[in-house]
């Protein structure tokens, strides 16, 4: 999937922000979403630590799924979700 090109509908995704961490969330529109993490009227979590970039998203049927691929992900370790980050810009790269 492209990140890029995908901005409406719901999705899961990850961001980096500017000190490192990682931060996981849900939205249905993507592009609005990080605007909003930027201008630090995001997540809590992201409102110090902007700006943010995108590392992965996926996009989910429903809310619900989304809710539960979120939690998945939550409990990846940080190995993991940059893992998945990767091999999804893999696959990107052979579309």
């Amino acid at each position: 999937m492209r990140v890029e090109t995908r901005a409406k509908g719901i999705c899961v995704y990850i961001i980096q922000c500017s000190d490192g961490t990682l931060y996981t969330g849900w939205t249905t529109d993507l592009r609005e979403r990080l605007k909003a993490h930027n201008a630090g009227s995001g997540a809590k979590y992201t409102r110090g630590r902007t700006p943010v970039t995108l590392l992965y998203a996926e996009p989910a049927e429903t809310r619900g799924k989304a809710l539960q691929r979120e939690c998945q992900i939550k409990k990846m370790t940080r190995k993991q979700k940059l893992g998945l980050a990767a091999w999804d810009s893999r696959q990107n790269q052979t579309e």
